[in-house]
């Protein structure tokens, strides 16, 4: 006689549970189309499904999530598919308990209808929605719902009120954070978790959009209400572009090494989302076979700091970077603009970096697509009150070319003339996920058409009554396993017209000379990027969550466990090392703020500038 399975509730009161990983990237990656849609499959090829449930179930999940994600009227309805909404949720869980084995616990996926598109959707007509799906998987047998991917709390509290009263299995919440530690609607996750108990859920938790240790951040400043459980589904790091194909980054093996730390945290169920595989399961699994959840411990909530003064000097007059860095060790600073409307701290940072000596500020254009302050408005106001000379990006995702050409035209009537031109983003990663993508042009065609403007010739090929005076800077990313085909980029870029170029940060020595052997072809100067490591966590993430950045073995070392104050101490002194390395071989330096330290590279420019002193002292 086969034994009951116990209870889903009394298991995760003594056990941590292995989650299912993605279902529809994975699909992608096993050769489906993009644009099909994955719920549809469990009628015409249920087969593929279940071999998917299958693998995920023999790498080791215990929690399988139904293929129905986006089993919605809404969303079915774009494939013409509405009228099979039923069906397709019933399958789907029969598919599901096929695949998996019977200790397996099968559990319907229910996914925000919304998905921040629409700022005044039907409330009512998304409680009818809810209630549908969610209906036919619960007659179909489920043994739990979760909620998964919701952007906004509010259509959260929305999903979890119209099923709660559906049934008596648990509910699992999960929230996939824009910015790092709130909602899209803006709500702080301890406030987002607190309303969702009160709500009636079960578990609370984090998925997709971040990876692990980003999520794992995210829950250091957090507050779990007690008796829930907390869940964690992240993607297999941030997605990257490499080639022109899609992609993301962390391995299985460091999967599994996250897991223990999401441990630590209290998690109770650990999964995957966007890009894992059952290969990242499995190491999942084998990290926390036979190991007992740990409590949470919440965390002291800090008071806010109050604002600082605002600082205010004098407009000062410099030289280009370009003509500058001809002559002498030219220093430009990343330092981003704030994601908030108080710019006093900002104004106080940029002061300093411009009295350490910094040569130009360069301010980001709403990198990873999440929405900053205008660079153009926050450069006017930074070059009149600190004196620090402003150099913007612009991207070609947020502005038509109505639009670009409009922002280049009122840069010049700003006295803003040093730009750097980047293809940015997609906007799907970033807090508008909805928004529209524009590329109208590729970043070799915009610089071709700023440098158009400096002919006084307009896009549309107009005369300008004045020429424009714009010094066009490119960026450049060095950490490729082929150098060649990024260096033919490059070519084209100063093809195009680029006065100068930016790299992507380096961390070791032998890559500042990779750089330099491989850049000395191409007539125009090249600022090196260097960025102050703040953690061991940091260290990780831009590593194996991040694109386009590497970290060599011997600087992670170094960085094996620390934070806080020491570990940017560790992380300033890797930096001095490197520009050590990087002034026998470049005149341009780009230094990266991170997180707005912006201390970290006052003190890194002041260590340039000292040197400066010494070897002209030695000279004399």
């Amino acid at each position: 006689m086969m034994r009951e399975k116990p209870d889903l509730r009394s298991v995760l009161s003594r056990s941590i549970l292995v989650g299912d990983g993605a279902m529809s990237t994975y699909l992608y990656q096993q050769g489906i189309p993009v644009g099909v849609s994955a719920e549809e499959l469990c009628l015409s090829r249920p087969d593929w499904i279940e071999e998917v449930h299958r693998r995920y179930y023999e790498s080791g999940a215990r929690v399988i999530e139904t293929n129905t994600y986006g089993a919605n009227r809404e969303r079915l309805a774009r494939y013409g598919m509405e009228g099979k909404l039923t069906r397709i949720n019933r399958e789907a869980v029969h598919i599901a308990r096929r695949g998996a084995g019977a200790d397996a616990y099968v559990v319907g996926a229910v996914g925000s209808i919304n998905a921040g598109r629409v700022p005044n959707y039907d409330r009512a007509e998304y409680r009818d929605m809810y209630e549908e799906q969610t209906t036919a998987l619960l007659y179909a047998g489920v043994e739990g719902i979760v909620l998964e991917t919701f952007l906004d709390l509010e259509e959260l509290l929305l999903a979890l009120e119209t099923i709660r009263p559906l049934t008596d299995a648990p509910i699992f919440c999960n929230v996939a954070m824009i910015e790092v530690g709130r909602t899209r609607d803006g709500h702080l996750l301890s406030e987002a978790f607190r309303e969702l108990k009160k709500a009636g859920a079960d578990g609370v938790g984090l998925n997709c959009r971040l990876g692990p240790l980003e999520l794992e951040r995210a829950l250091d400043n957090t507050v779990v209400p007690e008796e829930v459980w907390l869940s964690v589904f992240p993607n297999a790091g941030r997605l990257g572009h490499t080639d022109g194909e899609f992609h993301y980054k962390s391995t299985p093996d460091y999967f599994g090494e996250r897991a223990l730390s999401l441990r630590k945290q209290g998690v109770n169920l650990i999964g995957g989302c966007c890009g894992t595989t059952p290969a990242h399961i499995e190491r999942v699994a084998r990290s926390l076979e036979g190991l007992e959840p740990l409590p949470r411990v919440n965390p002291e909530q800090p008071s806010e700091p109050e604002p600082g003064p605002r600082a205010r000097l004098q407009v000062r007059s410099r030289p280009t970077v370009v003509e500058k860095v001809k002559k002498e060790t030219t220093v430009i600073i990343e330092f981003d603009s704030p994601k908030d409307l108080d710019i006093s701290e900002y104004l106080i940072g940029a002061e300093e970096l411009n009295r350490a000596g910094a040569d130009a500020i360069t301010l980001a254009d709403n990198s990873m697509a999440t929405t900053r302050m205008s660079n153009m408005a926050l450069g006017s106001i930074m070059k009149h009150q600190t004196g620090a000379e402003p150099l913007v990006h612009i991207t070609c995702r947020d502005r038509n070319l109505i639009g670009q050409q409009s922002h280049l035209m009122g840069l010049h009537a700003l006295g803003i003339d040093q730009i750097l031109v980047v293809t940015g983003d997609p906007t799907r990663i970033g807090d508008l996920p909805g928004a529209s993508s524009i590329y109208d042009v590729n970043s070799f065609d915009l610089i071709r058409m700023v440098k158009q403007l400096n002919e006084g010739i307009s896009f549309s090929g107009k005369p300008l009554k004045q020429k424009a005076r714009f010094v066009v800077g490119a960026a450049f990313n060095p950490n490729v396993s082929r150098m060649e085909p990024a260096i033919r980029r490059l070519e084209k870029k100063v093809e195009a017209g680029a006065d100068f170029i930016m790299t992507q940060p380096v961390y070791d020595s032998e890559s500042i000379r990779r750089v330099s052997e491989a850049t000395r072809h191409i007539g125009i100067p090249v600022f090196i990027g260097i960025m102050p490591l703040t953690s061991h966590r940091n260290a990780l993430f831009l590593h194996n969550e991040l694109p386009g950045v590497k970290i060599p073995p011997p600087v992670m070392a170094q960085m094996e466990g620390k934070k806080g104050p020491e570990a940017r101490e560790i992380g300033v002194s890797q930096a001095k090392e490197l520009l050590d390395e990087a002034v026998k071989h470049f005149n341009g330096i780009y230094l990266i703020t991170p997180f707005h330290y912006w201390r970290m590279t006052a003190e890194l420019t002041q260590y340039i500038r000292e040197k400066e002193r010494t070897l002209q002292a030695v000279n004399q």
